[in-house]
C-alpha cells in the first residue's frame, strides 16, 4: 500500500522493488490472470471507448487532409511546419523512455526496471507508430511516401540524402524495427507461459505459434539471454542517435532559434524527460486499476521521478544556454528571437512551458512529493503538456518571425490540426488498452527472478 505519512530518508532507500510475500506461483497467477481469466472491467471498457472515439477523429482528420489537402491545416507561407511536425517530434520523444528502461537499465543491471519495462517497450512501439503518421501526412501526397526509400527506380532517381526528411525516415524506421525485435524477444518466455496456461484452444494455438517452440531448456535460456543482451547493446545507441537525427531537422537550418549545436543533447534529454513522464502517466492508473501496487511499487515511481528531475535539469540548462548564447553572441536575429519568445504574440506559450517544464518539476526535490502518487501523476501530466509546448515554441515561433519582416505571419491550429492531435492520442491509448488485454503488461519471468533473489537473500 502507498504510505500516508511522509517517508524518511531511510525508508525511501529501503523501498522494495517487489512487495514481500510473493512466490513463483503467486506472481505467475497474478500477471497471467489479467490476460487469460480476468474479465475486463468497466474502467477498461470506458477507457477503450474514449480511445476509439479519438481514433475515429484521427481517421476523419486523415480522410479530410488526404481528400482536400494540407491546406485544411493552419500552415501558411512563413509557418510551413505546424502541428504535424510538432506532434512528430513530441511522439518520438515519448517513445524514448521504453528503450532507455529496457536496454540501458538492463545493461546497467538495474533491477527496478523489471516491473515497468514490458509496457514501456509497448509504449515505445505505439508512440513511434503515432509519430510516423505525421511526416507522411505532412508530405501532402502520402501515397508517394516510397520515394523516400532507395528502391530500384527505372528513372534512376534516388532520395535526396541531404534532406532531413530522409534522415528521419531511416532513423525512425531503424528505431522501430530494433524496438519491435527487442520487445518480441523479451516476450517469448511469457508467451510460452500463456500457451501452457490457456484453457481455450484458440489462445493456446496463437500463443504457441508466437512462443516459437519455447520449452525453457538450458540452451533456450542461453540463446535467449545472448540475443536479449545483443539487442540491448544495439538499441542503446539508438536512444541517442534517433532524437539527435530529429534535432538535425532544425539544427541544420539557418532559422533563428534553430541553428544551434546544443540541440542534439538538448533534444535527447527532452525526449527521455517526456518519455518517463508518459511512463508515469500510464503506470500510475494501471497499478491502481489492476491492483499491481505489489509489483509497480513506490520504488519504481520514486526512481522515475528522480530520472525526470535529472533530465528536467538538463532541459532547464538547455533553455538557459539558449538565452545566454542569444545575448552573448551579439547576433541581432538571435536576440530578437528570444525577445519574441518571451514577449511576442506567443509569449503565453513560452511562459507556460517554463512553468510546466521548469518550475513544477522542481517539486521533485522534495522526498514527500517523490513518494506521493497523485503529485507524481500531476507532475507527469504537466511535463507532457510542457514538452508539447516546447516543440510548438521551437517550430512555430521561430518560423513566424524569420529574417525579413515582410515575410512575418501568424499561425494557429485549425479544427483538423486538433482532430489529428487528439486522434493520435486515441490511437495510442487504444493500442495500449488492447495490449494489456492480449499480452502480459509485466514480465512474468523477470518478476520470478526478483522472487528468487528475495528468497535467496532471506536465506
Amino acid at each position: 500500500m502507498d504510505p500516508v505519512d511522509p517517508v524518511t530518508t531511510e525508508q525511501e532507500a529501503a523501498l522494495p522493488v517487489l512487495a514481500p510475500g510473493h512466490t513463483f506461483t503467486s506472481v505467475t497467477d497474478k500477471i497471467s490472470a489479467i490476460v487469460l481469466t480476468q474479465r475486463p472491467g468497466r474502467g477498461w471498457w470506458t477507457g477503450l471507448l474514449i480511445a476509439l472515439i479519438g481514433f475515429f477523429a484521427l481517421n476523419l482528420g486523415i480522410a479530410w487532409v488526404v481528400g482536400i489537402g494540407v491546406g485544411v491545416w493552419g500552415i501558411n507561407i512563413p509557418v510551413g511546419w505546424g502541428f504535424a511536425i510538432v506532434n512528430f517530434v513530441w511522439w518520438i520523444g515519448i517513445g524514448h523512455a521504453g528503450t532507455l528502461i529496457s536496454a540501458i537499465l538492463l545493461l546497467m543491471r538495474q533491477k527496478w526496471r523489471q516491473s515497468i519495462n514490458r509496457f514501456s517497450e509497448a509504449m515505445t512501439l505505439f508512440a513511434v507508430a503515432c509519430a510516423g503518421l505525421f511526416p507522411l501526412l505532412h508530405l501532402g501526397r502520402p501515397w508517394f511516401f516510397y520515394w523516400l526509400f532507395p528502391y530500384p527506380s527505372t528513372m534512376a532517381i534516388q532520395p535526396q540524402f541531404r534532406s532531413p526528411l530522409v534522415w528521419d525516415v531511416f532513423a525512425v524506421s531503424t528505431y522501430f524495427t530494433v524496438s519491435l525485435l527487442f520487445w518480441y524477444v523479451g516476450l517469448i518466455p511469457d508467451l510460452a507461459t500463456l500457451r501452457d496456461r490457456a484453457r481455450k484452444r484458440m489462445p493456446r494455438f496463437v500463443y504457441g505459434i508466437l512462443a516459437m517452440g519455447w520449452r525453457g531448456s538450458a540452451i533456450h535460456w542461453y540463446r535467449y539471454e545472448m540475443a536479449y543482451l545483443l539487442l540491448a547493446g544495439l538499441a542503446t545507441p539508438l536512444v541517442v542517435s534517433v532524437h539527435t537525427v530529429v534535432s538535425f531537422d532544425f539544427a541544420v537550418g539557418l532559422v533563428p532559434g534553430w541553428h544551434s549545436t546544443i540541440f542534439p543533447p538538448y533534444f535527447v534529454a527532452g525526449a527521455i524527460y517526456s518519455g518517463f513522464a508518459m511512463v508515469l502517466t500510464l503506470a500510475i492508473p494501471l497499478r491502481k486499476l489492476y491492483g499491481l501496487e505489489d509489483f509497480i511499487t513506490l520504488r519504481h515511481l520514486k526512481n522515475m521521478g528522480e530520472v525526470m528531475l535529472a533530465t528536467g535539469l538538463i532541459v532547464a540548462y538547455g533553455y538557459l544556454m539558449e538565452t545566454f548564447m542569444a545575448w552573448y553572441s551579439g547576433n541581432l536575429y538571435e536576440q530578437y528571437m528570444m525577445m519574441n519568445r518571451m514577449f511576442g504574440p506567443y509569449a503565453y506559450m513560452y511562459w507556460l512551458l517554463i512553468l510546466f517544464n521548469l518550475l513544477v518539476p522542481q517539486a521533485l526535490w522534495s522526498r514527500r512529493v517523490r513518494t506521493n502518487v497523485p503529485a507524481l501523476f500531476a507532475i507527469a501530466i504537466c511535463v507532457n503538456i510542457g514538452m508539447w509546448l516546447e516543440r510548438y515554441v521551437i517550430i512555430v515561433v521561430s518560423l513566424s518571425r524569420d529574417f525579413m519582416p515582410s515575410a512575418w505571419g501568424m499561425y494557429s491550429g485549425t479544427l483538423w490540426d486538433y482532430a489529428v492531435l487528439v486522434g493520435s492520442l486515441g490511437l495510442f491509448l487504444a493500442l495500449m488498452f488492447l495490449f494489456i488485454r492480449i499480452l502480459p503488461m509485466i514480465s512474468i519471468f523477470e518478476m520470478r527472478e526478483l522472487v528468487h533473489e528475495a528468497t535467496t537473500n532471506r536465506e
